[in-house]
Formats: C-alpha cells, sequence, structure tokens
C-alpha cells in the first residue's frame, strides 16, 4: 500500500497546491467541495455533497460488513500567508496555515487506492467542512456532518493531522486523550467612565482589572489539582480610548483547556470568582460562556489499529508516541459518537525552518503525504476485511 501511495505523489502534489492556493474559511468551502467531487467522479466513487452544509461524504465497497469512517477537513483560517511559495494563498487574508489542504488530498488519496480494492462492508471518506470555527448557532462541521447522519452505522472513525514538531515520515499515536477541551469566555468589567484628571468621580474598570488578571493566572497553580492538565489564557483585553479618559468598561476574551469534565466545570467558576472582584471594588461584569470542542479521546482499540499498521508500513521506528496536546479539535464529537482515534502525521523535513501550526509561514513536506494516505487506507481496509488486532 505504501509504495502503490508512493506512486501518486505528483497528483497528490497537484491537489494540494490546488487546494492551498484557493483557501476557503469555515462553511464556505464550496470550490473545494466542488474539486473532492470532480476528482471522486475520476475515480468512479458515489459521494453526496452539501453534507453537514458544504462537506462530501463517499462511500466504497458494497455494505455487506463492517463499517468504519475516514475522515479529513477542508477550511482555512483568516490568515495572511507570507511563505512566498509559488502555490500561496491568491485569497487575500485567508490560508491553510493548519494542514487541511493536505488532509483533504490525503483522503483523496485513499479514494483512489481504495477504488482498486474489492470491498466487502463500507468505507466511507469524510470530506467535513469547518472544523476551525462554528456557524450561527455554535456548531461546527463535525456536529453538522453528525447531524446529517454522515457516521450513521459507522463502527469506527479514523483521522490524521499533520504534525509540524515531527519529522517527516513519522507518525505518533497515542491512547486516550489527546487534545484537550477548548472552551472560550468573553467577559466585560463594568465601572463608570470619567475624566482622567478625576478619578475619584468614577470607578475605574481598568484598575479593576489589574487584581482580576492575578487572580486568573492564579487559578491553574493555586486552585486546580495539580494532577489535572489545565490552561488559562486570556488573549484580548481591550478597554479605553484616550490616555485622558477612563472608560466605563474593559473587555477580556479567555481561552480555557482542560482534559477531565470536573475540571472543566471548574475553571469556568473560578474564572467568575476572579471576575467578581470588580463588585467588591464598586463594579460588575458580564461573563459569557461559550462551551466549545471536547476533549478528543483515542479508543485504545482503534488506536491500536493504526499504531500495528503504521509499524507494519513503516518500521517501529517510525513510530512514536504522541504526547498530551492542550489543542482542541471537532473530530472529538465524531470519536464519541463512534469509537474513533487520530492519528499524527510528521511533516517536518529535516534541515528546513520549522514552522508551527496557525502560522502565517506555515508550510509542510509535501512528500510525507503518501505516508498518510497509506496508513489511512490500509487501517479501513485491514478493519473491513477483519484483519486487524
Amino acid at each position: 500500500m505504501l509504495e502503490r501511495a508512493k506512486q501518486l505523489q505528483p497528483m497528490l502534489t497537484e491537489l494540494r497546491r490546488t487546494i492551498h492556493k484557493n483557501p476557503e474559511l469555515s462553511f464556505e468551502e464550496h470550490e473545494t467541495a466542488a474539486l473532492v467531487s470532480k476528482t471522486l467522479d475520476s475515480f468512479g466513487i458515489k459521494h453526496k455533497t452539501g453534507i453537514g452544509k458544504t462537506g462530501v461524504v463517499a462511500s466504497i465497497g458494497n455494505g455487506k460488513g463492517p463499517k468504519i469512517g475516514v475522515r479529513a477537513d477542508m477550511d482555512a483560517l483568516p490568515i495572511t500567508e507570507i511563505t512566498g511559495a509559488d502555490y500561496a494563498s491568491q485569497n487575500d487574508g485567508k490560508m491553510h496555515a493548519c494542514g487541511h489542504d493536505s488532509h483533504t488530498t490525503m483522503l483523496m488519496g485513499v479514494a483512489k487506492l481504495l477504488s482498486e480494492e474489492n470491498i466487502d462492508g463500507e468505507i466511507r471518506l469524510l470530506f467535513q467542512p469547518s472544523e476551525e470555527n462554528s456557524d450561527d448557532e455554535g456548531k461546527s462541521g463535525a456536529t453538522r456532518m453528525i447531524e446529517d447522519d454522515a457516521i450513521k452505522g459507522l463502527d469506527a472513525v479514523i483521522a490524521l493531522h499533520v504534525d509540524p514538531s515531527l519529522e517527516s515520515g513519522k507518525v505518533g499515536i497515542k491512547d486516550g486523550y489527546l487534545l484537550a477541551n477548548a472552551d472560550t469566555i468573553f467577559a466585560k468589567i463594568k465601572g463608570k467612565g470619567g475624566h482622567g484628571a478625576a478619578p475619584h468621580m468614577s470607578r475605574d474598570p481598568i484598575f479593576m482589572t489589574a487584581p482580576i488578571l492575578t487572580a486568573i493566572h492564579g487559578i491553574v497553580s493555586r486552585w486546580v489539582n495539580p494532577t489535572e492538565p489545565a490552561v488559562i489564557t486570556v488573549g484580548r483585553l481591550s478597554g479605553g480610548t484616550a490616555s485622558n479618559v477612563i472608560p466605563s468598561d474593559v473587555e477580556l476574551d479567555l481561552t480555557l483547556r482542560s482534559i477531565g469534565d470536573d475540571v472543566r466545570k471548574q475553571i469556568v467558576e473560578e474564572v467568575e470568582q476572579a471576575l467578581s472582584i470588580s463588585k467588591a471594588l464598586g463594579g460588575d461584569y458580564e461573563m459569557d460562556v461559550r462551551w466549545g470542542y471536547p476533549a478528543l479521546y483515542n479508543d485504545p482499540k482503534v488506536a491500536g489499529w493504526l499504531r500495528n499498521c503504521s509499524t507494519d508500513l513503516l518500521s517501529a521506528e517510525n513510530v512514536t508516541e504522541s504526547a498530551l496536546v492542550m489543542g482542541g479539535e471537532d473530530f472529538s464529537y465524531m470519536a464519541k459518537a463512534s469509537q474513533g482515534a487520530m492519528l499524527r502525521l510528521g511533516t517536518w523535513k529535516e534541515g528546513t525552518p520549522q514552522r508551527f501550526l496557525h502560522h502565517p509561514e506555515f508550510d509542510l513536506d509535501e512528500t510525507a503525504m503518501p505516508v498518510g494516505t497509506a496508513v489511512l487506507a490500509e487501517t479501513a481496509l485491514r478493519f473491513v476485511r477483519g484483519q486487524v488486532s
């Protein structure tokens, strides 16, 4: 399978660069979905479009046996690319800075490889929109696809994500929790505005914010069990319009990361405790909690299939144990609905700069794509043929 995947390198490179030059944001992946549809048509693979708004779902096999899904996300980020590559983004302010262009490409490679196989059962290809963002109802692409029955009846679902911290040609896999709960709080510290020369006539929310920030940054170190992973970051702090004007309020945007459900709830409660300091200082606060993606749990059995298959294809020295990372991924919804696991695919070429995910100079070693393509295709094929253990 790996040798067959390597023969697809020219096709994979062309597809990936086409998508990379034409990035589309969440739930706007119309051209990307059209390219996927056209490519699947050329392979003679039946599929449906418009799933989960802008997603594509293809099915390979006769459906009379085990069923497994293979998922890839398609959306880009609102980032201005500065790589200078010949295939750099042609859409201003949009960039594939998280590798989703390669994820989509590799799943098309999986489609090509599996279209040449006789399959008793079903391998369902899930081209998912909007991993990076949610719609007006707070639902991401995975949720929308689940609502459209994209994974209905599946026995398992697998996926991969590029990893620029891992050398190209290697993969990483982990049993259990791989990624974190990812929640957001939008807060406002409310005071009373006034003239900067007469602070006694106001209730300065900037002054109130100082002890609040100290309290927020002490939550993880002082109140959370030190054996439980957790992160709180204030990513935006905004207040005031001029040096001599005391504003009426200050806004704070926070990201909260955790693993366990108890800690997830606790740190939200602790943030509210910190915000309540404003009341003791004569002010008030508002807090809007946006519950995000749940932590991604790799089912040990499914992770084992990916690990064993990777070892057979790549040899043991190229298969590593992934570490827990506090990023988030909406594949977690699919993994909850149907036992699942995600593989990490190394995409860093030794001797080149390491540019990490969501960086305006992010790029990847395209020779890693046949590796990811082969592992996903082989794992899915072994599953439907009852050859996993």
